[in-house]
């Protein structure tokens, strides 16, 4: 193990990190299972030699500023893949985890209530709005299958295409990025800090938030709404929130 660390370490440490946790907890699993726990009597995953080697994982900070969302905006919004461009603009507007949101599915998606059920990584899932733009993304998306964004099975890979786009905009952007940018993007509204937490689907901070507030939907829309609008109005996007929510009822 400690001679495979020092060669990752000099070409992929953020990879070599996890795939040392992974193989960490695999090697306990096998300690603790009948079967195995004759044949596994040391973890070398534990070496310290190893974990020295790799270094600490760097703090990330890559974050779009507000006067970035016009060029953002305005380069994703040019994919070829009406799928991606779609997934790429929700995942910045709802702040999710891009495993979360690529695993929606249509019957998680309410048009009527303007909710979305997002199977979370810390619950079993929560409950966020549905804000006006991003349901206009949605309604315009084809249903190939059980998935909202689909490909022709699930989107798996939307990495290229941002990376292409980020390369036409002259940003440097990860992913995750974009679920940084709406935590930072949120306090232009001044939307609480608790607001916005439960919204991405963080863990509640503090005594009040894990044990007396609980936040109903229609607080967490107000504030969701306000936050889309911001961001649109700050990348130059017209788009009349009321017009559309009186068309999708027409159609319903």
């Amino acid at each position: 193990m400690e001679e495979w660390v020092k060669l990752e370490a000099h070409t992929r440490p953020t990879r070599a990190r996890l795939s040392l946790r992974l193989l960490k907890a695999f090697l306990f699993w096998c300690a603790r299972h009948p079967a195995y726990k004759a044949i596994v009597t040391t973890n070398a995953a534990k070496s310290e030699d190893a974990r020295e080697s790799l270094g600490k994982a760097k703090v990330k900070d890559d974050v779009l500023q507000h006067e970035q969302l016009p060029a953002w905006f305005d380069a994703v919004k040019q994919i070829g893949n009406p799928v991606i461009s779609a997934y790429l603009q929700c995942l910045l507007l709802t702040g999710s985890r891009r495993e979360e949101l690529a695993a929606l599915r249509w019957v998680d998606v309410d048009f009527h209530w303007n909710k979305l059920t997002i199977h979370d990584k810390f619950e079993d899932f929560r409950i966020i709005p549905l804000t006006p733009y991003v349901a206009h993304l949605l309604a315009a998306l084809p249903r190939r299958n059980e998935y909202v964004f689909s490909s022709p099975g699930r989107l798996t890979e939307p990495r290229i295409a941002h990376n292409q786009a980020c390369a036409v905009a002259g940003l440097d952007m990860t992913l995750h990025g974009l679920r940084r940018s709406f935590a930072t993007l949120s306090e232009w509204t001044e939307t609480p800090a608790g607001i916005d937490a439960q919204i991405q689907g963080h863990k509640a901070q503090g005594v009040r938030e894990q044990n007396y507030i609980r936040r109903p939907l229609d607080l967490l829309r107000m504030w969701h709404i306000k936050i889309e609008a911001w961001m649109l109005e700050q990348a130059g996007i017209e788009f009349n929130q009321s017009q559309f929510v009186q068309g999708l009822r027409v159609v319903k």
